[in-house]
């Protein structure tokens, strides 16, 4: 391949900067593959499925989490561009809803997108939520459908209703199949001629928008930009404009797929910074690089700050592993801007962090790139979301954690709400709307994207579809229904919360902020799985779920009971009677100044078990 694409400075008119937009599982990283492999970039030997997935757990799910970005170089066979040399940046993006942050600031890096739909299930709810971020972005928009070698590929209807949602004619829609390549090639030509060239002023002092970072151990902080204008070279003192930290370059590259370092970068092109910078607050994601000499005053505007949707408590096992995890978490948010954080304690579970996260898949990615990538053993409580609290004095209180639960009369309660985007078969619609209203959702709206296929928009609370909603509605329509969601304001609502006592005692970790209507059935089901969870003590254990001070459910753990009259045999029944009021009244003081030992198994099973049961399914 030519060594256009490795040389310094290339033509901002050669450069066409682009990513891949779609739905888990429709073949985004398999499409990357080839091209990596038709540009020559990647040798046969080394190539291996879902190149770009880095992480072991991405590989393992078939799923991109984190978005990658690529150099190709390319030279166009068909079209006014054919025989001329170019250079291709790609990004492949994650396609789950969770991720939609990872996709919003890659679009920033771009001036085209490909739309990817597999020609056998047709577009998606989350394909539908990329392509809006795209078009508000300006950008332009390929439609392209894969897999169309599959048996099932149906490429004649599913291009009809993709021209329909984008607005072309079905000729326009192109067809490829990442798995064999057919019809790779005439794509990236596609690319060169639509995709427009990047627009910056090259004799401008420098501006460079961080789109990530990720932290290496040897080498600190790795940061990729795209240079918007002016040029950045080796040696050059740089400044980070949000904070006004000065760095010296060490080394500026590309990634063509492995990281090459060069002579510099310039307008339009994409590549990373290394400054040897170890603390990880140095590089935030959406700040503009400038040189620290005669460098720019205007910062580039950043990227929206993502707001969690989901709350949930990470805890170490073992409470010495606390500021290990506090660094890992540091280290993991360089990594993963959606992420927020910050301490709190809990009585059951000691020192810990508050985390917020996009979705419950967010969370349990998180979760266990922790253990596996810093060695931690951790617990999460259950997830919920974040409640405002008027009090009839006025005051106003924001609650991310059930024991935060203002004491006192409340006037009103308000709770999240998003907007969710069903599409399924129109034969289950009945069971949809069945499912929406049990939840609590209010019709926004149906449209028919054709004779067979449905997208219904529901207002739906938010801690409504934390849990199980996904699974409900997958079981309803046998897999065919696809989700996405958005954050939509909030209502007022009538929520309470329910704290489980044992002994009388309301233990932290297990309340739980619920609507009135639902608090019977959580409480029942907190306190019979508590019953099996704890083991019998010496003395009789009552579990109770309370709303204040209105018990709504209890069980009891039956004490265990020793065999004192075992050493008795024959003899007065008087003697007997007189050991068992002696047992009992043993057990009456114990019961008084007993504390319940609750293993940490139970803490565990309890309150992993509420998401891990509930886990989203990663092909949707």
């Amino acid at each position: 391949m030519p060594s256009f694409a490795d040389q310094t400075f290339t033509d901002p008119s050669r450069i066409r900067n682009f990513c891949i937009i779609a739905h888990i599982d429709h073949g985004k990283s398999t499409l990357a593959d080839r091209m990596l492999q038709l540009t020559g970039v990647v040798e046969e030997r080394a190539m291996r499925a879902q190149y770009l997935d880095r992480m072991d757990i991405e590989r393992e799910r078939g799923i991109t989490i984190k978005a990658q970005n690529v150099r190709l170089p390319w030279t166009p066979r068909t079209g006014e561009a054919a025989g001329a040399d170019y250079v291709l940046h790609l990004i492949d993006t994650p396609g789950h809803v969770d991720f939609t942050y990872e996709v919003s600031r890659a679009l920033e890096a771009c001036e085209g997108a490909i739309l990817l739909v597999d020609a056998a299930q047709g577009i998606e709810a989350q394909t539908l939520a990329n392509l809006y971020l795209a078009l508000d972005k300006d950008l332009t928009v390929i439609p392209v459908l894969n897999k169309i070698d599959l048996p099932a590929a149906d490429p004649e209807r599913y291009a009809a209703e993709l021209a329909h949602i984008v607005g072309c004619e079905p000729g326009d829609v192109l067809r490829v199949s990442g798995k064999t390549g057919a019809g790779v090639p005439e794509l990236l030509d596609h690319v060169i001629a639509h995709v427009p060239p990047p627009v910056g002023r090259s004799d401008a002092p420098a501006r460079a928008m961080i789109f990530d970072s990720v932290y290496d151990t040897y080498r600190g902080v790795v940061t990729y930009v795209r240079v918007v204008d002016g040029k950045l070279t080796p040696r050059q003192k740089i400044k980070m404009m949000s904070t006004g930290a000065t760095h010296e370059l060490l080394e500026i590259g590309i990634v063509s797929p492995e990281p090459k370092p060069t002579q510099g970068l310039g307008v339009g092109e994409v590549g990373y910074l290394i400054t040897g910078v170890k603390d990880v607050r140095q590089s935030k994601v959406g700040d503009t690089v400038t040189t620290a000499r005669e460098g720019a005053a205007d910062p580039l505007t950043g990227y929206r700050e993502p707001r969690p949707m989901v709350y949930s408590g990470l805890y170490p096992v073992d409470g010495s592993d606390y500021p290990d995890l506090r660094d890992a978490l540091d280290k993991l948010q360089l990594n993963d801007a959606a992420l927020t954080y910050e301490p709190e304690t809990s009585v059951a579970l000691g020192f810990g962090f508050r985390c917020g996260f996009l979705g419950l898949l967010h969370m349990e990615i998180t979760r266990e790139r922790l253990q596996r990538e810093f060695n931690l053993d951790l617990i999460s409580t259950a997830p919920n979301v974040v409640y405002r609290v008027e009090m009839e004095d006025g005051a106003e209180h924001v609650v991310t954690n059930p024991s935060y639960w203002p004491e006192g009369k409340l006037r009103r309660v308000f709770e999240p709400v998003v907007k969710c985007t069903v599409i399924s078969p129109s034969e289950f619609i009945g069971s949809i709307m069945e499912l929406c209203q049990s939840r609590r959702g209010e019709l926004g709206g149906m449209d028919y994207l054709s004779e067979t296929r449905v997208e219904l928009r529901y207002t739906l609370p938010m801690a409504e579809i934390i849990f199980d909603f996904f699974d409900s509605l997958k079981s309803r329509t046998r897999g065919y229904a696809s989700l996405d969601y958005e954050e939509a304001g909030e209502q007022e609502s009538n929520l309470v919360k329910v704290d489980i006592l044992l002994q009388g005692e309301a233990v932290d970790a297990f309340s739980a902020i619920v609507h009135r209507d639902a608090a019977q059935a959580y409480g029942n089901k907190m306190t019979t799985k508590l019953r099996e969870l704890i083991p019998r003590q010496q003395f009789e254990v009552p579990i109770q779920a309370a709303i204040g001070s209105k018990i709504i459910a209890r069980e009891n753990i039956r004490a265990i009971r020793k065999d004192v009259l075992a050493k008795c045999y024959g003899g007065d029944i008087s003697r007997k009677r007189k050991l068992l009021e002696k047992q009992k009244e043993g057990k009456k003081r114990m019961k008084t100044i007993g504390r319940v030992d609750v293993p940490q198994e139970a803490f565990v099973a309890a309150l992993s078990s509420e998401a891990s049961s509930d886990k989203p399914k990663d092909k949707k």
